[in-house]
């Protein structure tokens, strides 16, 4: 069993920036896709940026140019900075990640983007 435990959220001006933190942990051999995911209120989760186990990186279009994500495979961790920030990035964050066959998720932090 894999345990996400994002940090990092809170609340910004639009204009401003957050970073993201997620550090899996429990029983881990080879974590290898892990991402971020948002869910807004009244909203579906939507992707927004993933990264493999060899830093390719993926991202939703509402996010490019403003939104990176990163890893440290040594440490089991994902990262996303979020720069620009707008109101519309208001959600609740949630880390992903697979390992083998299996998906992981976070218990979601929330980000706040006052206008």
């Amino acid at each position: 069993q894999v345990q996400l435990v994002e940090s990092g959220g809170g609340l910004v001006q639009a204009g401003g920036s957050l970073r993201l933190s997620c550090a899996a942990s429990g029983t881990i051999f080879r974590i290898n896709n892990m991402g971020w995911y948002r869910q807004a209120p009244g909203k579906q989760r939507e992707l927004v940026a993933t990264i493999t186990r060899d830093y390719s990186a993926n991202y939703a279009d509402s996010v490019k140019g403003r939104f990176t994500i990163s890893r440290d495979n040594a440490k089991n961790t994902v990262y996303l900075q979020m720069n620009s920030l707008k109101p519309e990035d208001t959600a609740v964050y949630y880390c992903n990640a697979y390992q083998v066959v299996w998906e992981y998720w976070g218990q979601g932090t929330q980000v706040t983007v006052s206008s």
